[in-house]
């Protein structure tokens, strides 16, 4: 039984924000400025996006129960 609140709560919204900051916003940057801080904008961006699909597979596979075979 998987948890909802997990997976579409904390997991989906990670990798969406973790999407847009290594994708859209990082390009931005390096556009505005000189020295720019893309690599570290990439950097955290895809760490979200990582901790996320992280969050949405343990939501997968989370029970309140204890399962015992």
């Amino acid at each position: 039984m998987a948890s909802k609140e997990i997976t579409v709560g904390v997991g989906i919204p990670m990798i969406v924000v973790g999407a847009l900051m290594a994708f859209l916003w990082a390009p931005l940057e390096a556009a505005a400025a000189a020295d720019g801080y893309r690599p570290q904008i990439e950097m955290v961006g895809s760490t979200i996006g990582i901790l996320g699909i992280a969050f949405f597979i343990a939501g997968l596979f989370y029970t309140k129960e204890p399962v015992m075979h």
